[in-house]
């Protein structure tokens, strides 16, 4: 958690990172049609928040929309769960610096201010292990998503990567409970 506050602390001082996005000239009406349906906006830099709890990760999930492919991370009785994402040009493990491989055109690294076991028991509340996909994660004919590799949890917080397409824009939704990481499926598309 204090990795979390100290890399949102850092994300203040720069003044945020955001990326321009590409530009639609030329698209096709189809093209045309889909940008305007799903707007852009959100970005590609560092978001996050120093929200932070000790309440265990129970599990994470993924859907797909028509303007994004979105990732869900269940905290019950996490309340406003913390976060740090961002995208990384290798997934390496927080703690060890171990390297985790990760398909796809672009590595986005998401890190969420809660353990993948029980702090009380050290029993695991997700069964998830290091460098291996996301269990019961599939993500088979997405538009953005490609990969997704477990990195562990490292005092507090629970780490992974997921592989894209390419570096596109993300949001990042905090609800009770859960996190919601939301990834377009372009530069034209992020509603």
């Amino acid at each position: 958690m204090r990795r979390i506050g100290a890399a949102v602390a850092a994300l203040a001082l720069a003044g945020g990172m955001l990326a321009a996005g590409a530009a639609t000239a030329g698209a096709s009406p189809s093209t045309a049609a889909r940008a305007s349906a799903c707007p852009t906006g959100w970005g590609s830099g560092v978001k996050g928040s120093v929200d932070t709890g000790a309440v265990p990760l129970k599990d994470i999930r993924t859907g797909q929309h028509d303007c994004y492919d979105r990732l869900v991370f269940d905290v019950p009785g996490g309340g406003t769960v913390g976060y740090y994402v961002q995208y990384v040009d290798q997934l390496h493990q927080v703690g060890s610096g171990e390297y985790i491989p990760v398909g796809g055109g672009a590595v986005l690294e998401v890190r969420v201010a809660a353990p993948s076991y029980s702090p009380d028991s050290g029993t695991p509340t997700y069964p998830a292990r290091a460098g291996l996909p996301l269990p019961g994660v599939d993500i088979t004919g997405y538009s953005t998503f490609k990969d997704t590799r477990f990195a562990g949890s490292f005092e507090g917080e629970t780490q992974i990567g997921v592989g894209v397409r390419a570096r596109l824009p993300f949001r990042v939704t905090q609800l009770p409970d859960r996190l919601v990481v939301d990834v377009a499926h372009s530069w034209t598309s992020g509603a």
